[in-house]
């Protein structure tokens, strides 16, 4: 499987299981994972659909990253940023969501916008967008509707 993109999404995180738990119970698989070793951290690639997620650390090494020390350990993580995740029919998905993830809602699923979407935080706290999937380069969504 090749996976390539020209912008690959990396969250650095101190714990590779619950990132998995929670990731696969929204349709993402491992594609391959590497545990943290001798104080380099482990890395973690997920995938689901089109849409791929990296993962470094593992473990609370991951704070003790060069870029990162600049910042208090307790800094939310993705601070000022949206990671954005398309669904294919995502009222259906929504509802599902709402089964083992409410207390992640941020912003209950709405119309307002282009496409249907809502927003929660995973485990860590990265603010993650699920919306309905969109021809972002041609503004279509599935029926071909601008």
């Amino acid at each position: 499987m090749k996976l390539e993109g020209d912008i690959m999404l990396e969250l650095h995180i101190p714990d590779f299981d619950l990132a998995q738990d929670f990731y696969s119970s929204l349709g993402f698989e491992v594609v391959w994972r590497r545990e943290p070793k001798n104080d380099k951290g482990g890395y973690m690639v997920m995938k689901k659909d089109h849409s791929i997620i990296n993962f470094f650390g593992g473990d609370e090494g991951v704070s003790n990253h060069s870029f990162f020390t600049r910042f208090p350990k307790d800094t939310p993580r993705g601070y000022g940023v949206e990671v954005m995740i398309p669904i294919n029919g995502i009222e259906e998905f929504y509802e599902e969501f709402l089964k083992t993830h409410k207390d992640k809602v941020i912003k209950e699923l709405n119309h307002k916008f282009t496409m249907p979407d809502f927003r929660a935080t995973d485990p860590f706290g990265f603010y993650l967008r699920f919306v309905e999937r969109y021809d972002w380069v041609n503004g279509r969504d599935k029926e071909g509707n601008r």
